[in-house]
């Protein structure tokens, strides 16, 4: 199933509610909420409040990318606060296996993302713990970033050795995409694709649209 994820980091949070029920009326699927903590990356940007405070304005899957240190600290708190998948970085974990195990005490489906130096190969040892794999395609940390086309090989591979194993784990990537690239991602073995800059910036309406038009193509 293709999926679009639009970015909440660019949002408009003057009608951030609107926003949010916009996109969901025109095909996506779920929202992307990146945490940042100035540590891991060098941004600030939501708690678990905000993420809390939102739940009542659309019926959008809560996608948590949390990029902080030692993520598992804040777990818990992003669970009770409606998060639906929680996503952490393999680089910000002293322990991704107990980090994993965290997350899955608290009912959300499970996440692990690499940055664009680290190779999706260490990643292999997690496969039959997790549901998704996050390929970063620009640096994290700040939105309207360039895409990295390094990205496409490192997706390829990932979906290479999910399928090696037989196993049934999204791919989502994350980073500079829009409606120029959006095919190349798919067709490297992307099936969730966040968008941020490409939906909210401008008609949001629209360009959810057209997003969706390209994504549902290869259902």
């Amino acid at each position: 199933m293709m999926i679009l994820a639009p970015s909440m980091l660019s949002a408009d949070f003057k009608v951030l509610g609107e926003e949010l029920k916009t996109t969901e009326e025109n095909g996506a699927k779920y929202i992307h909420y990146d945490v940042m903590d100035g540590m891991f990356v060098p941004n600030l940007s939501f708690g678990p409040g905000i993420l809390k405070s939102i739940r009542p304005a659309s019926m959008l899957v809560h996608d948590v990318h949390l990029m902080i240190e030692e993520p598992i600290r804040y777990i818990e708190a992003f669970a009770k606060a409606s998060a639906d998948i929680i996503t952490v970085h393999i680089e910000a974990c002293e322990d991704l296996d107990a980090t994993i195990a965290k997350i899955r005490e608290c009912g959300c489906k499970v996440g692990v993302s690499v940055k664009p130096a680290t190779p999706v190969s260490v990643l292999e040892p997690y496969l039959d713990k997790i549901d998704m794999i996050l390929i970063m395609s620009v640096e994290p940390g700040f939105g309207g970033q360039k895409f990295m086309p390094i990205a496409l090989e490192k997706i390829a591979q990932a979906k290479a050795m999910v399928e090696a194993k037989g196993l049934n784990i999204d791919i989502q990537v994350d980073g500079g995409i829009d409606a120029q690239n959006v095919e190349d991602v798919i067709k490297a073995g992307a099936n969730i694709i966040v968008a941020g800059s490409a939906v909210f910036n401008g008609d949001t309406k629209q360009n959810t649209i057209d997003m969706m038009e390209i994504l549902n193509k290869y259902e």
